[in-house]
């Protein structure tokens, strides 16, 4: 997570939490002047259209006045879905025997995108099983990674 995901984070969990959702995570793609902000929200009971849109709503308002993002973006609030991204390293103990694709900062044995089985959590460290070779990673060195469903 680069350092303005983790400040909106940090500026609209609360708020999230506050309408009895989790916030799951937050993508901020930056291209140029323009921004898209995706934030991933979740419930047990599962994410309706009028959630999304509460959120939307308050995490607009308050983004409007904190204003964190440079220039002109575009909010998006959903479900993780079923091909869920990970952000924290809580979630990728929850999927421990899940498949999933996973993209690194740099490069590792000369490949950054990896498709593998989550095997365990331990710390900071995820092991990643990967066509029967077993990958120590760090979590702040997985750029992205989401479920293979």
């Amino acid at each position: 997570m680069n350092s303005s995901e983790v400040l909106i984070t940090e500026l609209i969990g609360t708020t999230v939490q506050a309408l009895g959702l989790e916030l799951w995570g937050v993508e901020l793609l930056q291209q140029g002047r323009y921004s898209l902000l995706r934030v991933y929200i979740e419930r047990e009971e599962g994410v309706t259209i009028e959630d999304c849109e509460k959120v939307s709503r308050q995490v607009s308002a308050l983004l409007d006045v904190e204003d964190p993002i440079a220039g002109e973006y575009t909010l998006e609030v959903s479900s993780p879905g079923v091909d869920r991204p990970l952000f924290s390293i809580e979630q990728y103990a929850q999927y421990v025997g899940s498949e999933v694709n996973l993209k690194l900062r740099q490069a590792l044995d000369g490949r950054r995108k990896f498709k593998g089985q989550i095997i365990k959590v331990s710390g900071d460290i995820v092991g990643l099983l990967v066509e029967g070779t077993e990958y120590d990673l760090e979590h702040s060195d997985i750029e992205k990674a989401s479920i293979v469903y």
